[in-house]
């Protein structure tokens, strides 16, 4: 099971993710992270994947909907740290990280 934690400071919110990312995690964690940005409304959120195991495309889905989301507010998503087969898995979708 997928979790999440959370941290801010400023207008930046860190989303930690941990776990394996599927079909199944994908919609607990957006509904988790989605609730956290209604209620801080940050201007940057980053997405932390250093202790994600495992990721499929639900995982590049959650990244695309959260970046929708904040640029419609004029804001912006960085996913951090992915391990290096979520970077594989990244650089097919044109997702960049860092």
């Amino acid at each position: 099971m997928a979790k999440v934690t959370f941290s801010s400071a400023g207008d930046t919110l860190v989303a930690y993710l941990s776990g394996e990312i599927d079909h199944h995690s994908a919609q607990y964690l957006r509904d988790e992270i989605d609730s956290v940005l209604q209620s801080r409304m940050p201007q940057t959120l980053v997405l932390d994947f250093s202790a994600v195991s495992f990721m499929d495309s639900s995982g590049v889905g959650l990244i695309l909907g959260r970046a929708r989301r904040m640029q419609a507010g004029e804001g912006r998503v960085v996913v951090q740290q992915p391990p290096a087969q979520i970077q594989k898995m990244l650089e097919l979708a044109h997702v960049a990280y860092v």
